[in-house]
């Protein structure tokens, strides 16, 4: 006669009928589960660990970014300054040149009038490019258009048929 698979009767009874391999098979079968919890553990905590160190990572080459942006700000404003330095010799050097063919001051009139309107030109150009107009996005507008048109006839050809 068979036995049930879990009798009612006689839960508690029969504690002393679960056999040697039972018992083994079970032990083993903690310890597997105990393996694998440790296992999930560390692994949880290595993947902690990684991440706190990428995140360290991070920081210090941002920081390090950040530090040569500022030495590469520094140097192009040194570098600004002496060419603007440089230019003003130019400018100087272009005026004295004239000044043995014609008066000083006629020399002076006419380089600071070139270098006024090539300054007005460069000047006249860099406001056209931060107008707001220039900062919209145009071929983004005309794809939407577009789509917003195609959506309209698709939507249109639907309630016909």
């Amino acid at each position: 006669m068979s036995r049930p698979a879990y009798d009612y009767d006689t839960v508690g009874a029969g504690v002393e009928d679960v056999t040697a391999d039972d018992r083994d098979y079970r032990r083993e079968g903690a310890r597997s589960d105990t393996r694998l919890f440790t296992l999930v553990r560390r692994l949880a905590d290595e993947v902690t660990t990684i991440f706190t160190k990428e995140l360290a990572l991070l920081k210090v080459e941002t920081t390090s970014a950040i530090e040569d942006t500022r030495a590469g700000i520094g140097a192009m404003a040194t570098g600004g300054a002496v060419l603007y330095a440089g230019f003003i010799f130019l400018l100087l050097a272009a005026v004295l040149g004239l000044a043995l063919v014609m008066d000083a001051w006629l020399a002076s009139l006419i380089v600071g009038a070139v270098v006024a309107i090539i300054g007005g030109i460069m000047l006249a150009s860099g406001k056209r490019k931060l107008e707001p107009a220039a900062f919209r996005p145009e071929h983004t507008q005309a794809s939407m258009r577009k789509d917003r048109e195609m959506i309209k006839r698709n939507i249109h050809e639907s309630h016909q048929r």
